[in-house]
């Protein structure tokens, strides 16, 4: 049996992560919160897994940046994920000139 990975959750950090898990627009840190809430109730890494569809891997990954910086380690930090293919600053007004060159009238 591997070693207990369990974060140890005071009143006001649970209370905390509840907040976050509800009303949070963010998906994927609602779901961390679940993550954290379940393993600090004593689940282990892969029965939360399983009820997350992660793996446990994963699960102790987020567990052990839990630990280390708090609840602000579970969100994702910037410069992470696929980087978008416009930048509308940037690309706004070649984006508006080609909308206006290439329009189409469309018939009812």
């Amino acid at each position: 049996m591997g070693r207990v990975n369990t974060p140890h959750l005071s009143t006001v950090s649970r209370e905390e992560l509840e907040i976050l898990q509800i009303k949070s627009a963010n998906a994927s840190l609602r779901k961390r919160c679940q993550l954290i809430l379940l393993k600090g109730d004593g689940r282990s890494s892969k029965d939360v897994g399983s009820i997350l569809r992660m793996s446990h891997v994963s699960v102790n990954s987020w567990v052990k940046r839990y630990k280390e910086e708090g609840i602000l380690g579970l969100s994702i930090k910037p410069g992470r994920g696929k980087k978008g293919l416009l930048n509308l600053e940037e690309d706004k007004d070649s984006i508006l000139e080609s909308i206006k060159k290439h329009r189409q009238k469309v018939s009812s």
